[in-house]
């Protein structure tokens, strides 16, 4: 679709250009019969203006559709090559700990994907039509220049098209100016995309932690990290703003100058009687349009400097996640992850470090066997990162882990992820929703004590805003329940609970899940009785 797309739109540009040239032999020929004093030629052009307005008028719909769904289909194509390279294999996590320009990768898969497809579709477009009018208008300019004499005194030299030199050396002047008044704008243009991804991913945490933050008032340190951040984006804005006066300025000079130069360069030939006055404006306009094609560089010069600024920060983007076997393969200690031919977890003299190499814990060597129930102790931060390199996504460190050769690992967090949407999909994450029935999602449900849930299975909510941490959690214990894994991992899964209700969450899966082997990492006292093994980090 987008291949289509692209050869109609450029199909339609070359119509527009000789659309173009049509509206300036029209022009010539309405001013040669005003010229004349003639009726029956002004008639004759009237008719043809209305031909050349339908004309215009239909191309122009259907150019703008056409580029339209251009831009849509190369975005769509362009936001789907970048989420799902970065939503792959952990690459998502991975690359938050790894150096590289990948900050607020939300803004650029967002806002600059749509930035970088649909101004390429309107510069490349643009750029298009600058040369096809080069092409056009350069041959009606060099037609209607005649030739010129320059007498020097001592010998006369014959200039054939002195307009389209004359056209050539007043772009050149004028883009070399607007490139030097234009410069500034790149880099303020990118940073303000910087600085604005900062304050909305500011926001964005704000929201995320509300809670908290409302728990300890800390509402006036919040404000005064977004007045700070907004602060950065008005100091840019006013760098930015002064690129673009000057921009604007420029611009506004060379267009006046641009329409009164070439009638007055082209009007002595004309006072003299050797040309018409269609001749003179059909001369003006292609003037024109031959400077605005051989100008492009100036006239885009904003639109140039949004795109570039937006390619660079996708760029950077896919550059860090690219990046990442590469950094991981510099690292001087990784853990490897290798499945086991036996029913076992095993840790063969394991060694978790950071990513700037300082050791967190080392010589963790056991086996844990189908069915055992293991508490984790010592640092639940170490725990959790244990609970990543299992599950491969931080390999940071040395030694082996062994995964059993059957059954499913299942990672407790301690919040899940509940994706706005239905309840019953926030439920089914990340499997379907016709995997489970309505009638198992009920039991679990009632289960977990949230049989108040039940009526609301179909109502679409921001359910991690909605649901109070201890509800949360139990949902998290729902999907326990539905997808019945053999090798559990609960990273402190239940720690909003009341101590009774974190048993009962215990006592459940030993009831529902009977011979699954549990590795928690708890704070509380009272699911200890649950635990025949203990690993102290």
């Amino acid at each position: 679709m987008i291949r289509k797309a692209a050869v109609l739109l450029a199909v339609l540009t070359m119509v527009q250009m000789v659309m173009a040239v049509l509206l300036t032999q029209w022009s010539a020929g309405l001013f040669n019969a005003l010229e004349q004093h003639s009726m029956s030629g002004l008639m004759t052009q009237t008719g043809l203006l209305a031909l050349l307005f339908l004309g215009d008028m239909v191309l122009t719909g259907w150019h703008l559709v056409v580029k339209r769904n251009l831009q849509i289909y190369w975005r769509d194509w362009m936001t789907e090559h970048v989420y799902s390279r970065w939503m792959q294999a952990g690459r998502h996590y991975l690359i938050t700990h790894l150096p590289g320009e990948h900050d607020n990768p939300d803004g650029r898969i967002a806002e600059d994907c749509r930035v970088a497809t649909e101004s390429a579709v309107v510069l490349a477009h643009s750029l298009l039509y600058s040369i096809l009018l080069l092409i056009g208008f350069t041959e009606v300019l060099w037609s209607r220049s005649g030739v010129v004499t320059l007498d020097l005194g001592f010998a006369a030299i014959p200039i054939h098209g002195h307009l389209v030199w004359i056209a050539i050396l007043y772009s050149a002047v004028a883009s070399w100016l607007g490139w030097l008044v234009s410069r500034p704008l790149t880099g303020a243009t990118n940073a303000r995309q910087s600085a604005e991804a900062d304050f909305r991913a500011s926001l964005l945490e704000a929201q995320d932690n509300s809670q908290a933050i409302a728990l300890i008032h800390a509402e006036s340190c919040e404000r005064h990290q977004f007045r700070e951040l907004f602060r950065r984006i008005r100091v840019i804005w006013d760098a930015q703003t002064t690129a673009w006066r000057n921009i604007l300025m420029f611009g506004s000079g060379y267009s006046v100058l641009s329409m009164a130069f070439p009638i007055l360069i082209s009007a002595p030939r004309y006072i003299l009687g050797k040309i018409s006055l269609g001749a003179l404006m059909q001369s003006a306009q292609a003037f024109q349009h031959m400077t605005s094609a051989l100008s492009w560089p100036v006239n885009n010069a904003g639109g140039i400097a949004e795109w570039r600024a937006s390619v660079e920060r996708i760029l950077g983007l896919l550059t860090a996640l690219e990046n990442v076997d590469e950094e991981l393969a510099k690292a001087e200690h990784l853990i490897q992850v290798k499945n086991s031919d036996r029913q076992v977890l095993a840790f063969h003299d394991l060694s978790i470090v950071k990513y700037d190499g300082s050791v967190q814990a080392e010589g963790i060597t056991m086996e844990i066997n189908q069915g055992e129930h293991v508490l984790l102790t010592g640092n639940a931060f170490t725990g959790a990162k244990l609970f990543r390199a299992i599950a491969g996504i931080r390999p940071w460190g040395g030694g082996m882990i062994e995964l059993p050769s059957q059954g499913r690992l299942f990672f407790m967090p301690p919040r899940p992820h509940l994706p706005t949407g239905t309840l019953r999909n926030a439920i089914c994450y990340p499997s379907s929703r016709r995997v489970f029935t309505q009638e198992q999602i009920e039991q679990a449900l009632r289960l977990v004590g949230l049989e108040h849930l039940i009526g609301q299975l179909d109502r679409e909510e921001n359910w991690l805003h909605t649901l109070a941490p201890a509800e949360q959690q139990r949902l998290g214990m729902v999907r326990l329940l539905l997808n019945r894994p053999q090798w559990i991992f609960l990273q402190e899964a239940f720690d909003s609970l009341e101590p009774e209700d974190e048993e009962r969450m215990l006592r459940l899966i030993c009831d529902q899940l009977p011979g699954v082997t549990l590795i928690a990492i708890s704070h509380t006292a009272n699911g200890s009785a649950f635990y025949s093994r203990r690993l102290a980090l």
